[in-house]
């Protein structure tokens, strides 16, 4: 295996949206149960492109077998130095050091955007998640109890949280010139 990380282009959107479908339908990591088209990811693609955070993906070769992304946590302003990632792993790639080779890359984009937290917001407490980011460094930062129902349950939420850069002990910069 010889995997290589990148940045993400429309045309890494047919192979984004097929292992995010294989989520939707068949995991709790994401709360979402109708998997978004390809039209659909190629703009979710543009949109955190088209803002300057990082989209990156992570190919074996030739192949894509994951990507990571971060956007800002929430849309007020106040927010602007804080971000949420999203990393998902082909699922017949999983457990092969992927998702963290994705999330180190994910940490220094982010990093260098100008993001001064990062959030991991994962769904259904998944543990391998809660693994990884604790792996990372990440911090537990709340547990919300049943916060979504699927595949027939009620769902956690985790909540974990790194510092990125100087974190809170200086002002920041205008994001992306952090």
């Amino acid at each position: 295996m010889t995997l290589s990380v990148r940045g993400a282009t429309i045309g890494d959107a047919e192979a984004i949206a097929a292992i995010y479908a294989h989520h939707v339908l068949h995991g709790t990591a994401t709360y979402e149960v109708v998997p978004p088209t390809d039209d659909e990811t190629v703009e979710k693609i543009l949109t955190v492109t088209g803002r300057s955070w990082p989209f990156l993906v992570a190919c074996d070769g030739s192949e894509l077998v994951g990507y990571a992304y971060a956007t800002q946590f929430r849309d007020r302003p106040a927010y602007a130095y804080a971000c949420e990632n999203s990393i998902y792993v082909a699922h017949d790639r999983r457990g092969r050091g992927i998702g963290k080779l994705l999330l180190k890359a994910l940490l220094e984009a982010a990093d260098a955007y100008g993001f001064r937290q990062m959030v991991a917001v994962i769904g259904g407490g998944e543990p391998a998640s809660v693994a990884l980011h604790g792996s990372c460094g990440f911090e537990h930062a709340g547990r919300l109890t049943g916060m979504g129902w699927k595949a027939g349950r009620w769902l956690d939420t985790v909540y974990m949280q790194i510092a990125l850069g100087s974190g809170i002990s200086t002002a920041p910069i205008a994001p992306g010139k952090d």
